[in-house]
């Protein structure tokens, strides 16, 4: 039977497929990641942004593809995490627009629509690279142009692009030499090809692997009523915590080696955060409900013993409203807004309260292996309540979700482009409240360019990179992000990184210990600078931030 046309419901099941079979290869493409680091990266956050999408989409009467497509479109714009995912949620932007008000579609508007997404892709990344997600995302639209041309059966078509797909990420470590050095494909590249193979098998009626069968719905965990809340007897901004966030993570041996699971310990984590609190854990899964007011914690706590296998995010304010209306946001008047805030991310409890100190307006905890979404972002921006907002997202891989953040506000925000914690730090000492937004951006985002940073971690593997041979377990020392130096042993690792970064011009080094730092260590470097560059000003402070033992900023 040749299938012609593409309706509704079928595109409904593609994407739901898609999101689950993505889910299910999380890992692996997290596993392809060129640089040897512990972070969640390109699988788990194309995995977050997909699963955002695809709960737009769950329970939308599935009346055309154009709704869906737009449904879809709006849910990875708000849940995208990371460059892959704010990237991924670009292509189905474009998508979106390609096929707005279509019922239906065929192979050649189907077509069509994958350009569309590749055009609204490119034009929404400063500087595209080949040989990533991008290239998979054009390669096949190309292609499935010229597919459409000759067939009329969806299936086929569809067979065609996903060969065409593969054929594009197998060539990525041709245009991109890292990806050869290392011996891989582009993650993002093999993220968008899981999602196209899911859309196959869901056209096909074919079964993809199915996650474990113990993990039961959430709705079955959490009695409906429970959400009721006395919603007639209160008023929408008297919910404190206003997101009821659901979500479920598979156990993965690796994780649980660095971060041993205690089912107590979780739940008091996540009780400070909010309310409404319920975990249930057996030797598998992890089911979690909990009402907070920036889901991206919660989610980032639990991301540290496995992977997703969903994610349920609620706006109560939003339903409550939709309820019983909002009679007291008309009456009382809005607090009125401040002239400057300032937008932070940061990793740690004591970089945070260093952030605040140094006069951040919001920080969100995030940064390596758990980006921020645009939602997080977004109700960042609000909460800052202020006429003009700077955001530093102090990663590299953030810096996209906080300008797409900034182009959804109402407010005038800008986006200075921190990269790590250092930047955030010397950015934020050249604000000044009384000059102009833009200039205040300038003067930010030169000051952030003047700092070195220095880091020290673990690798995940062995590997081969930059000429250097990294062995699972050893430490490494990344002098503005480019691994310089590795060794068994952390203090060699951190001299070696130290005399790499330091020069006879710099007068200051501050020092961020880690949460698995020692004092040892602390003071073990303090006798190296004190011996080795006496003339340098040393700083020291309790970061606590994970993965990385100790970070330096150096000017």
């Amino acid at each position: 039977m040749v299938l012609q046309r593409l309706e509704g419901p079928a595109f409904q099941q593609m994407v739901l497929l898609g999101a689950n079979h993505l889910t299910n290869n999380a890992q692996m493409i997290d596993a392809l990641n060129v640089f040897p680091v512990p972070d969640g990266d390109t699988g788990t956050n194309m995995n977050l942004s997909m699963t955002s999408g695809a709960n737009e989409v769950r329970d939308l009467p599935a009346n055309s593809v154009g709704e869906i497509a737009d449904a879809l479109a709006k849910g990875l714009l708000m849940g995208a995490r990371g460059n892959s995912g704010v990237i991924l949620s670009q292509l189905f932007r474009g998508f979106s627009k390609g096929v707005d008000g279509a019922s239906s579609l065929t192979p050649k508007e189907f077509a069509k629509a994958l350009t569309s997404g590749v055009n609204t892709a490119y034009k929404a990344v400063m500087k595209p690279v080949e040989g990533t997600i991008l290239t998979v995302a054009k390669d096949t639209a190309k292609q499935a142009e010229k597919l459409a041309e000759e067939t009329d059966d969806f299936i086929t078509f569809m067979e065609e692009v996903v060969k065409a797909s593969k054929k594009s990420l197998k060539s990525t470590p041709d245009l991109l030499p890292v990806l050869k050095e290392v011996g891989v494909v582009d993650s993002g590249g093999q993220g968008l090809v899981v999602i196209y193979e899911g859309f196959l098998a869901s056209l096909k009626g074919e079964e993809l692997p199915e996650i474990n069968t113990s993990t039961a719905k959430m709705d079955d965990m959490v009695n409906a009523e429970h959400h009721k809340l006395a919603q007639d007897f209160m008023q929408t901004e008297d919910i404190e915590f206003g997101y009821c966030t659901e979500f479920m993570i598979q156990f993965e041996e690796d994780k649980l080696k660095d971060n041993p699971y205690d089912e107590e310990v979780f739940r008091n984590e996540l009780s400070e955060l909010g309310d409404s609190l319920l975990v249930v854990s057996d030797d598998e899964i992890i089911k979690v409900h909990v009402h907070v007011e920036y889901p991206g914690q919660a989610l980032n706590l639990g991301q540290r013993f496995g992977s997703f296998i969903s994610i349920k995010v609620e706006n109560m304010r939003q339903q409550h409203t939709s309820i019983v209306g909002d009679k007291s946001a008309k009456e009382e008047k809005p607090e009125q807004k401040k002239e400057y805030g300032i937008i932070s991310v940061a990793m740690g409890d004591g970089i945070k309260e260093l952030f605040e100190s140094l006069g951040a307006s919001v920080v969100i905890q995030g940064g390596q292996t758990m980006n921020p979404s645009t939602q997080d972002l977004a109700e960042a921006i609000k909460q800052a309540n202020a006429k003009k907002v700077i955001i530093l997202p102090n990663n590299k891989n953030i810096v996209m979700a906080a300008e797409q953040a900034a182009q959804l506000s109402e407010d005038e925000v800008v986006v200075v482009p921190t990269k790590t914690i250092p930047q955030g730090m010397s950015a934020l000492l050249a604000f000044h409240p009384e000059v102009a937004l833009d200039d205040n951006k300038e003067a930010m985002l030169e000051a952030s360019q003047q700092v070195k940073t220095g880091q020290v971690t673990y690798a995940v593997r062995d590997t081969k990179i930059d000429g250097m041979t990294i062995g699972n377990g050893n430490f490494m020392g990344l002098a503005d992000g480019k691994i310089k130096a590795t060794d068994e042993d952390k203090l060699s690792v951190i001299k070696q990184l130290l005399n790499e970064l330091i020069s006879e011009d710099d007068e200051i080094i501050t020092i961020l210990q880690g949460e698995d730092a020692t004092e040892s260590e602390v003071q073990a470097i303090q006798e190296f600078l004190e011996q080795t560059y006496e003339d340098i000003e040393i700083e020291v402070h309790n970061g606590q931030q994970p993965i990385y033992s100790f970070i330096f900023s150096i000017e």
